[in-house]
């Protein structure tokens, strides 16, 4: 992963003494830029810093950072400031639990009441997930291809915590995808997870997106673990 130096260096600098919404568009930015690695774990995110590069006073900043700790991908460490969160383990393997349970039961829910476009949506962004070789655009056609399945739910306060749990684990994912090879089987589940939805099978849907989600958990759990003991051994 491209990770900065200094926490700040990623980040698209715009102007924004003039927007009404400073805080959301400064939130956005650094909620990106952490999901992609841009921003490595445990590196310090200096409101004096992000405050310059966007032309306002430390209030917004303040303000994003406060969002982006409520989420946890940024924790207050005393005498360091703000950081980005490092998971544990134990941690990812909850999240990984909590999802599968949460989107295993809005597919099942959003099947019956799938439209069409909903489900060619969902073909257009698996087939660009296929065919996409920039890996730091696979976990957004990866989110796009599960929320085209998920909408029809009607259930927006699901998907909004959805989306939080995911941010959480994103980078990890990402990095892994990209250095084991797994997307491959990535591509094959989410085939299988659409053709149950096409069918109109929400039992199945609900079995394959609960299996897919806690086999992609237990698989990075394993390569975050080999990876750190590969620097150990190194050290």
């Amino acid at each position: 992963m491209n990770q900065s130096r200094n926490g700040t260096a990623p980040l698209k600098a715009t102007d924004l003494s003039r927007t009404a919404s400073t805080s959301d568009i400064i939130f956005d930015a650094l909620r990106d830029a952490i999901i992609r690695g841009e921003i490595g774990e445990g590196e310090t995110i200096r409101q004096e810093s992000i405050a310059r590069m966007f032309n306002v006073s430390r209030i917004p900043v303040r303000e994003a950072l406060k969002r982006l700790e409520a989420q946890g991908l940024v924790t207050s460490v005393r005498f360091k400031g703000v950081v980005v969160s490092a998971l544990s383990p134990a941690e990812i393997r909850e999240i990984f639990a909590f999802r599968a349970l949460l989107e295993s039961d809005v597919i099942a829910g959003a099947v019956p009441a799938m439209r069409p476009q909903s489900l060619q949506e969902a073909r257009q962004y698996m087939e660009a997930f296929d065919r996409e070789e920039d890996p730091a655009k696979w976990g957004e056609l990866n989110w796009h291809f599960h929320m085209a399945l998920y909408r029809d739910a009607g259930r927006p306060y699901f998907l909004e915590v959805i989306r939080t749990a995911n941010d959480r684990v994103e980078r990890y994912v990402r990095a892994q995808l990209e250095l084991t090879g797994s997307r491959g089987r990535a591509r094959t589940e989410h085939e299988a997870i659409f053709n149950a939805c096409a069918k109109g099978d929400g039992e199945q849907a609900a079995a394959l997106t609960r299996a897919h989600i806690l086999d992609a958990g237990e698989s990075l759990i394993e390569f975050l673990t080999n990876d750190d003991n590969a620097r150990k051994r190194d050290e």
